[in-house]
């Protein structure tokens, strides 16, 4: 039997997508381990899937002063020698990555014992993590066409990212139904995010009395940011975050409006769902959001407002451009190349796998 060890951790950004690769590779014949932090988000999700997993220690490795700088060198050496340790006793046939710097001694280890490592930048530009992983990568998979053009040129795979197909297959009208909404109005879905999601539910908010005689709106606003205020708002419901129901949220949204984090605008690709991206400006991130959201304008699958540009008659100018011009936004996504990511990742396992026990 085929043994593959997914590895990333960190925020569940780096975990979910593995996960959406897990049914295919079972179905494909493949053992399935996972490697990851010790303690990080990511054990509590792999764990509820019943596969095996094996935590080391990691540090992050940081651009700016930290007094963990001295400290954390230590701990990523420990995990390179506790992942070596691993994969010798594991013997997989592949190792595939999907970033976090859980990940490097785990990429690094793999190279070191003669075992293919296939690594994923979800965003435009590498982050720190993966561009010290990238050296020990025979393949690199990304979203991006434009990230083609930072990557060796012989690792470099465009694939998407993989998406849970059981966002797929929500139900509109059990969606209906949870909202109390009807059919007379469409429906734009708020992705405020739990981080930086202040600003975009404030700004969602103001323009209520505006957008609600033609919409109807579900605001997922994020832990703590439920206005009490707004509780009886007729077509107006939010929640401060969503699991069981999200699929259906999904099928039965007309428009969405999210930030532009790489996981979350390739599944608004996937469901070619008309969309308005507010990427987290450059002070509050690294500026992965924005180069996200600008390659998604360039490829017509988006309309961008970044937030220094936000005022009311931008925002409504912005959602009412948007809906007028919706098909022109759906045609686009569904001639992306970037639709069956999973079937495009895998069948790069199948000839990395083939090529390496050949």
């Amino acid at each position: 039997m085929k043994h593959i060890v997914l590895t990333g951790g960190g925020t569940a950004g780096h975990v979910t997508p593995n996960i959406a690769l897990v049914p295919r590779l079972s179905d494909l014949g493949y053992q399935i381990s996972y490697i990851g932090s010790l303690d990080g988000i990511e054990r509590k999700l792999i764990e509820e899937l019943n596969i095996p997993y094996y935590g080391i220690e990691s540090g992050k490795l940081r651009r700016y002063f930290d007094w963990k700088n001295f400290s954390d060198p230590f701990r990523v050496l420990k995990g390179y020698v506790q992942a070596r340790k691993l994969l010798k006793k594991l013997k997989p046939d592949l190792v595939f990555s999907k970033g976090g710097f859980v990940t490097v001694p785990v990429v690094i280890a793999a190279k070191h014992q003669h075992i293919p490592a296939v690594i994923h930048e979800s965003d435009m530009t590498p982050g720190l993590a993966n561009k010290l992983a990238i050296p020990a990568a025979v393949k690199v998979c990304c979203n991006f066409p434009e990230t083609v053009e930072h990557l060796p040129a012989e690792k470099a795979v465009l694939t998407g990212s993989p998406i849970r197909q059981e966002l797929l297959r929500g139900d509109a009208e059990k969606a209906m139904a949870f909202c109390g909404f009807s059919t007379r109005k469409p429906v734009i879905l708020v992705m405020g995010g739990s981080l930086g999601a202040a600003s975009v539910n404030e700004s969602i908010r103001k323009i209520l009395p505006s957008l609600l005689p033609d919409f109807q709106v579900i605001h997922l606003c994020g832990k703590d940011k439920l206005d009490s205020s707004l509780k009886q708002t007729e077509g107006y419901v939010q929640f401060e975050y969503i699991k069981d129901e999200l699929a259906d949220l999904f099928a039965l949204a007309d428009l969405i409006i999210s930030r532009a984090g790489a996981n979350a605008i390739c599944e608004i690709l996937a469901l070619q769902k008309p969309n308005l991206l507010i990427p987290l400006p450059a002070r509050a991130s690294r500026g992965d959001q924005i180069l996200n959201a600008r390659s998604f304008e360039r490829q017509k699958f988006s309309i961008v407002l970044e937030e220094d540009n936000i005022t009311e008659k931008t925002l409504l100018s912005s959602i009412r451009e948007l809906y007028c011009h919706r098909e022109t936004y759906i045609d686009s996504m569904k001639k992306s190349n970037l639709m069956d990511s999973i079937t495009r990742i895998t069948n790069l396992f199948e000839e990395i796998t083939l090529s390496h026990n050949s």
